[in-house]
């Protein structure tokens, strides 16, 4: 069940930064830094296949603690945009 709910973070952390990356591809600015998006992208593609290869293999706890590498700092920045919204600060 951990296993499922950090992949779900994970997931929707990668379409994030996927349609981050297409936003910047449409207006040119992706391609100033190549580098930094191969390997951004690169390293989120790594921590979800891997997590889905251990679990795979039967070693459920490993794979949730890779899955966790990303998860738990996307859901602490979600939980922080959610309260701005909610909260409404005033930031003066």
């Amino acid at each position: 069940m951990l296993w499922r709910v950090l992949l779900g973070i994970d997931l929707a952390a990668a379409a994030v930064a996927v349609s981050f990356f297409l936003w910047g591809l449409s207006d040119g600015t992706a391609l100033y830094a190549p580098g930094a998006w191969l390997a951004l992208l690169g390293g989120i593609a790594a921590v979800i296949g891997g997590g889905i290869v251990l679990h795979r293999q039967g070693r459920t706890r490993l794979a949730s603690a890779l899955l966790s590498l990303l998860a738990i700092p996307a859901a602490g920045y979600a939980a922080f945009i959610l309260l701005v919204i909610v909260l409404e600060p005033r930031w003066t």
